[in-house]
């Protein structure tokens, strides 16, 4: 038996970093001098400012430390990191749930920045992913855009509550109480019109089928005072410079991705799938897929994958993870957009919502399109192709139509083997070869 005083390590020098809003706190972890089997450990405190920043990296210069490990601290750690990252060191960004501290120790900055270093170089630490320099831009442009469209959508909602708190049951009629129709007579409504016949004669469209309906909706306008006109205006006002922001950012996206539009084509193949769905997810992700080993683990990175907790036999509790929030909204709304065409997503999607809900009939229907996201960018010029909304009718009469057989000739006395033939493909005059 021989004695080993030496644990095998995974990187020889590294650096933990424990990141705050205005200071951090670095420690390296290099062989020690008098003993090769042992390390030597220092800590040192940085501020955030550039010049801080590069202080650090002359100090892991000094000691020859090529790899830096730091936390996932909201958006803290972004400017330490890039630029560490452009003086050229290896860096790693760890999640906060894979390198918690462990309970009973004490939980001080120094403290963490030894964990987060000992964890680098046992190889304890699976670096998250992060985008690359151009990315990142066109990361914050999506990201705006999405957080300006919900704000537009609760806008809109305020807008509503307005007017049924005035007695107008105009959403109650209208598809789209912010269409042409609506809008209108919330303008006429503003200027002082109260004659529920004139505001519904503003009708436009199919919404002309339905004036009888639109004069009931607006009977109880002697109840919208001048109060409620004002205060619908301010926010008929906002909903419109929000239009006009988020149309100004989609100008910028589509020429910041324009050198990828062949990736948003692969992705708006996919049933569910739009321009600004594309356009987004792709932001996110990046085109190059190789990053991400199979479409599993984007789909897990995102969050569309169940969590499951078990302990011996007994299955805890079992929930979507948490992930990307961008994707999974994404994903959210294109899982529900596919399960209203008619292909074999949405008849999968139809099919999960019937048997286990609606919420996870989107995690599931989710899960899959990043996955056949992800085998389309990993191809370049493939295109997705549909099998049909019938896909699932057809391979369940294949299935009974060979257990019905089989079960004959078994009666029959004989023992079946089945082996099926390959597809011979065309022969050189374009036609089938049949067996």
């Amino acid at each position: 038996m021989e004695e080993v005083t030496d644990e095998p390590l995974y990187r020889d020098r590294v650096c933990g970093i424990d990141i705050g809003k205005a200071s951090m706190v670095a420690t390296i972890r290099v062989p020690s001098d008098k003993d090769p089997a042992r390390r030597a450990a220092e800590t040192r405190s940085f501020g955030t400012t550039r010049r801080q920043v590069l202080a650090l990296a002359d100090w892991l210069r000094s000691w020859q430390v090529p790899a830096v490990v730091m936390g996932a601290t909201g958006d803290y750690w972004k400017g330490p990191f890039y630029r560490l990252e452009a003086e050229g060191f290896e860096c790693v960004l760890a999640d906060a749930r894979q390198v918690k501290n462990l309970p009973g120790r004490p939980k001080r900055d120094p403290a963490d920045s030894r964990w987060l270093a000992a964890c680098l170089e046992r190889g304890a630490v699976r670096p998250c992913f992060v985008a690359t320099p151009e990315f990142r831009i066109i990361r914050l442009h999506t990201r705006y855009r999405r957080d300006l469209t919900g704000e537009r959508t609760r806008e809109k909602q305020r807008a509503e509550k307005v007017l049924e708190s005035a007695a107008i049951k105009l959403s109650s009629v209208l598809t789209d109480l912010h269409g042409v129709t609506g809008r209108d007579i919330m303008d006429r409504l503003i200027a002082g019109e109260r004659s529920p016949k004139v505001l519904a004669q503003l009708a436009r469209a199919a919404a002309r089928r339905k004036i009888s309906q639109l004069e009931e909706a607006v009977e109880g306008a002697e109840f919208f005072t001048a109060g409620h006109a004002a205060l619908l205006a301010v926010m008929l006002a906002r909903i419109d410079r929000l239009s006009a922001d988020i149309d100004g950012l989609s100008q910028v996206i589509e020429q910041l991705l324009a050198p990828y539009e062949d990736q948003l084509a692969q992705a708006e193949s996919m049933p569910g799938w739009g321009r600004h769905a594309a356009q987004d997810v792709l932001a996110e992700t990046g085109p190059d897929m190789s990053r991400f080993p199979t479409g599993a683990h984007l789909a897990s990175w995102a969050g569309r994958a169940p969590l499951d907790h078990q302990s011996g036999t007994r299955a805890g509790r079992s929930t979507a993870k948490k992930g990307n929030r961008y994707l999974g909204a994404v994903t959210g709304e294109t899982a529900v957009a596919a399960g209203r065409t008619q292909t074999r997503e949405g008849a999968r999607h139809r099919r999960l919502a019937r048997r286990r809900g609606a919420a996870k009939a989107c995690v599931a229907t989710g899960n899959t399109q990043l996955r056949v996201y992800h085998k389309l960018l990993s191809s370049p010029g493939m295109r997705y192709a549909d099998l049909g909304p019938d896909y699932y009718e057809r391979r369940r009469d294949v299935r009974r139509q060979i257990a019905h057989h089989v079960g004959k000739l078994g009666a029959l006395g004989f023992e079946v083997t089945l082996c099926r033939i390959p597809d011979p493909g065309p022969d050189r005059t374009g036609q089938i070869k049949h067996a």
